[in-house]
């Protein structure tokens, strides 16, 4: 399977694997087989990608927390030896600052650091807890069956990150399915552009207004940084875009993958439903993120100069890719790691991330993951899978993954 099919399939040597890898269809929420067994020979291994090149991929989790640490690995798209991929903006420029190095990174993730630090997502906590009520209380007056994506698991973050940004709601749909153009694999480079132009068209309108109008909003701070002289209106409208499609598409995709993963796993599900113990459900949301992963493309880094790990030099100029996934399931770090067990202490994964690359909103993300798999099988003790698990789409034609619908009922 190519990273992007915009061509022909290369011919692969046998002994230089392909990356992505085909996943398993017997276990949706395990690693690809052969993952696993790259991680067992070597923690790192040549692989060929979609354009011929061959990066390292990293596979387990020690390396990838050094290499990810390290200040001679670049996450800059235009460096040498960079894996390739397209990107959501169908190779059209960076995504924001997540593409750039310190210390202009650093530079433009300060500015809007502020509403992702933990005290502030607390504060929102309430908000978030009304959203999620109200819409349990209208999955149980509404009809059953019910599509879990559509009806609870897109709305929540989307709701959230509407009233950080300062996006009318209203507008959801726009945006949503533009973000879905973006993300999926199979959708051409043109087809993605043209979304993501759409999109940053809107947001470009909406960062307008609030020069002219300022509100209490992300939208209004990031617009205030304009008339300060610290970006421009497109830096601004790139910013306003990655924090839009990162609030709502990965959070969606996990609240409905983590469902799904506890439903087939009833033993984990009847704790978290029965226990009144945040701290449980902090460790649930915990080992959710490290035994699922909803982006398997790997982070993807340049190197800038040599580097040795684990007894391999990495030189100058090549690529690595850090496969999240497998090394969330690392058994030198997490005993029995293909088994979900939600009373472990599973807070050091990376499916955040490490460095200072890490996720932004990752505060933002495990809040409302808390808020959501503390109250949803409370209130809906008996929801259950339509159908089985053989009838669920699963999304192997998105960069993030997770179920086109969840069909529930009660």
């Amino acid at each position: 399977m190519a990273d992007i099919l915009t061509g022909p399939e290369p011919q692969v040597p046998d002994a230089v694997p392909e990356f992505p890898m085909p996943r398993a269809a017997r276990c949706p929420f395990d690693p690809p087989p052969a993952l696993k067994d790259l991680q067992e020979r070597a923690p790192l291994t040549r692989v060929r990608l979609w354009d011929g090149t061959e990066p390292w991929l990293v596979t387990r989790y020690a390396e990838q927390r050094a290499i990810l640490g390290d200040s001679r690995v670049s996450a800059d798209t235009d460096r040498p030896g960079y894996p390739t991929k397209a990107s959501p903006a169908g190779g059209e420029g960076k995504l924001s600052f997540i593409m750039m190095d310190d210390p202009e990174h650093a530079r433009l993730r300060r500015m809007v650091t502020a509403p992702f630090a933990i005290r502030k997502v607390e504060a929102l906590r309430p908000a978030v807890q009304r959203i999620v009520d109200d819409l349990i209380d209208d999955l149980l007056a509404g009809p059953r069956p019910v599509d879990l994506v559509e009806k609870f698991a897109l709305p929540i973050p989307s709701l959230v990150i509407c009233e950080l940004l300062g996006v009318p709601y209203d507008d959801h749909a726009f945006f949503q399915d533009n973000t879905r153009t973006m993300v999926h694999r199979d959708a051409t480079p043109e087809q993605r552009g043209r979304a993501s132009r759409e999109v940053a068209a809107y947001l470009a309108r909406l960062i307008g207004t609030r020069l002219a109008d300022p509100r209490d909003d992300l939208l209004s701070d990031i617009a205030a940084r304009i008339t300060a002289g610290e970006i421009d209106h497109q830096q601004a409208t790139e910013m306003a875009l990655l924090l839009l499609i990162a609030g709502h598409e990965t959070t969606a995709n996990m609240i409905a993958l983590g469902t799904l993963a506890l439903l087939r796993h009833p033993d984990q599900l009847a704790l978290l439903r029965e226990t009144d113990d945040p701290g449980l459900v902090s460790s649930a949301v915990e080992e959710l993120l490290r035994y699922l992963h909803i982006t398997h493309l790997g982070r993807r880094r340049a190197v800038t100069a040599d580097i040795e790990i684990a007894g391999q030099v990495i030189k100058a100029g090549e690529g690595v890719i850090m496969a999240n996934e497998i090394a969330n399931r690392d058994p030198d770090v997490f005993p029995d790691p293909d088994r979900l067990d939600i009373t472990r202490d599973a807070r050091r994964h990376v499916a955040f991330g490490f460095g200072v690359h890490q996720c932004l909103g990752q505060p933002l993300a495990r809040m409302e993951l808390q808020v959501v798999y503390g109250t949803l099988y409370r209130r809906i003790p008996d929801l259950r899978l339509v159908g089985s698990l053989d009838d669920v789409r699963f999304k192997h034609d998105a960069f993030i993954y997770g179920v086109h619908a969840l069909p529930v009922t009660w």
